[in-house]
């Protein structure tokens, strides 16, 4: 008996021996990684902090709400906005003309649009490329045929597409309206750029592209006054409208699935309170 139980103090001492060089491996192991891992930390606050970078701040958008949606004025204005002043730079490339029908413009509206726009077409029965008036399952054309003529024509800076701006920037509507109308002078010490603008809410707070609303720059159909702020609240709605055209669709389908999950919910409830209750808390003897 005796040795039995000094046998099992052994077993148990080598095993306590064991888990604690198990431990102490661990934790020698995961030391390089927490290191490195805290150093990148430090870094990107101190890289945060010491940026110029202004976080954009926050609006009150119409269309951020789950039971809200889409102002069609607004996705309108901010639609002509596009067109005479961003559109001679920026394209959107995603969106066609079918798309803005019984949103902000009648068909009938959209079609004259379309047939303003001459589209390269073809080729023909001659096997020739041909220029054709637009319809409506064309896509808005873009103002440069290539990256190249678009660095070309800005000085080296490329406009990028627009379709999906406001996915491709954190708090999209926040960032492009604060970049839209936060153009100042450089602060003092700071030299001024030949072909750049300061704007401290963009990366590294020089920006090509010069500050792009004026006011009155647009007259707007409905007589809404074209003031700068309100042009970039327009034209953020209409950016964001194009870059998920079917949320107002979504949301109502989600709607219409909670109303019905509400209504499965209560036959469900009545099924089992109701009708299998009492035969599953039943009490069957046999004699």
């Amino acid at each position: 008996m005796a040795s039995a139980r000094a046998m099992r103090a052994a077993l148990q001492k080598i095993a306590e021996r064991g888990a604690q060089a198990r431990r102490e491996s661990t934790s020698s192991l995961l030391a390089p990684a927490v290191a490195a891992g805290t150093a990148v930390a430090v870094a990107s606050v101190s890289t945060v902090h010491a940026s110029d970078v202004i976080h954009a701040p926050h609006q009150s958008w119409d269309f951020k709400g789950f039971m809200s949606s889409y102002d069609a004025a607004s996705v309108r204005r901010g639609h002509q906005v596009y067109t005479q002043v961003c559109a001679s730079c920026h394209g959107l490339a995603r969106i066609a003309y079918r798309n803005l029908v019984d949103v902000c413009y009648s068909e009938e509206e959209v079609k004259a649009m379309a047939e303003d726009t001459e589209v390269m077409d073809g080729p023909n029965d001659e096997g020739e490329m041909f220029e054709r008036p637009g319809k409506l399952s064309d896509y808005l054309p873009s103002p440069y045929p290539n990256e190249e003529a678009a660095r070309y024509a800005n000085n080296g800076a490329y406009p990028p597409d627009l379709s999906l701006i406001m996915k491709a920037r954190h708090n999209g509507p926040d960032y492009v309206f604060a970049l839209l109308t936060g153009y100042k002078d450089p602060p003092a010490g700071v030299a001024e750029r030949e072909t750049q603008y300061y704007n401290p809410y963009f990366p590294g707070a020089w920006i090509g592209m010069p500050m792009p609303l004026n006011e009155g720059a647009v007259e707007y159909d409905d007589g809404t006054p074209a003031t700068a702020t309100q042009m970039a609240k327009d034209v953020c709605t209409f950016l964001t409208w194009a870059a998920e055209p079917e949320a107002d669709e979504r949301k109502l389908m989600g709607v219409k699935w909670m109303l019905t999950l509400t209504v499965l919910f209560g036959f469900t409830w009545y099924y089992k309170r109701v009708r299998w209750a009492p035969i599953k808390t039943r009490r069957l003897e046999f004699y």
